[in-house]
């Protein structure tokens, strides 16, 4: 664990932003191809982050991540797919400084670049702070999950960035991915299974070809996460894949399937969808 202060420009503006004598961890991903550093305390990338990275077709060449945070996923991505490029979206700047050693001490900063903006905002400032609309090839996004109006939020300011948002901004984000991605581009989102229905809705109205696949803990337990993917501009009708199930019947061991992605050994498959 080390504590670190870092300055840093986006887009060669100076920012004020800065990680100051805050407390990190060093982790390690994919069994080790990837290093990294992210808070002790707040959102920590863990299982839904390597899901959300190992979803990304193989031959995607510009790859979007909205909510980035640390840029963990992102990279993940950037481990498997060795000539992409990706762009690193988020409105917290320090979860972004971060983003940015990650991305170096990995060595894919000369194939990433960082934003610092709210995918919630208007086309214009979305514009203006670099996200380019009709360009991407995959956009894949792990969005907060619970409703920033229901309980109490966490007195650390990142970790209620990370874990909440309004309820009609996750609609924002699906229609920020819908501009950004390029005709024939795949859209892709993890969430909590309780989101599956204003998922469905907000995708249902932008895109086709829709595979929804459920993520259980246990065999016949009921789904708690859901992986939902799109196609802009097509037609498809959709599909409700075999779940993804983490664990066995009983002990922490993760079953063979999940085990394999997770050391980056395998991929989540599409290959049922329409």
């Amino acid at each position: 664990m080390i504590a670190f202060r870092v300055f840093f420009d986006f887009n060669k503006v100076a920012l004020a932003a800065m990680v100051e004598e805050i407390a990190f961890t060093e982790d390690e991903f994919l069994s080790g191809r990837i290093k990294v550093m992210q808070p002790k305390k707040g959102f920590r990338a863990g299982i839904d982050t390597v899901l959300l990275a190992a979803s990304v077709d193989l031959k995607s060449a510009n790859i979007a991540e909205f909510g980035a945070g640390s840029g963990i996923a992102s990279c993940c991505v950037l481990a498997d797919l060795i000539t992409a490029n990706a762009t690193l979206i988020d409105f917290n700047p320090e979860a972004l400084a971060l983003a940015k050693k990650n991305l170096e001490k990995n060595r894919f900063h000369k194939r990433a670049k960082i934003l610092l903006l709210d995918v919630t905002n208007k086309g214009s400032v979305r514009e203006e702070a670099g996200l380019r609309n009709n360009y991407y090839n995959s956009i894949i996004a792990n969005p907060p999950f619970f409703d920033a109006r229901a309980g109490t939020l966490s007195p650390d300011i990142s970790r209620a960035d990370s874990r909440h948002m309004q309820n009609d901004d996750l609609d924002k984000w699906v229609k920020c991915a819908a501009s950004s991605a390029a005709a024939g581009a795949e859209v892709i989102f993890i969430h909590s299974i309780a989101a599956l229905p204003r998922l469905l809705a907000s995708f249902s109205a932008r895109f086709g070809n829709i595979s929804v696949l459920p993520i259980c803990p246990r065999p016949g337990q009921n789904a708690s996460r859901v992986l939902i993917r799109a196609i802009k501009g097509s037609r498809a009708s959709l599909a409700l894949l075999a779940p993804l199930v983490l664990h066995g019947v009983v002990g922490n061991s993760y079953s063979e399937q999940a085990d394999a992605i997770f050391r980056g050994k395998s991929r989540i498959s599409w290959k049922n969808a329409p």
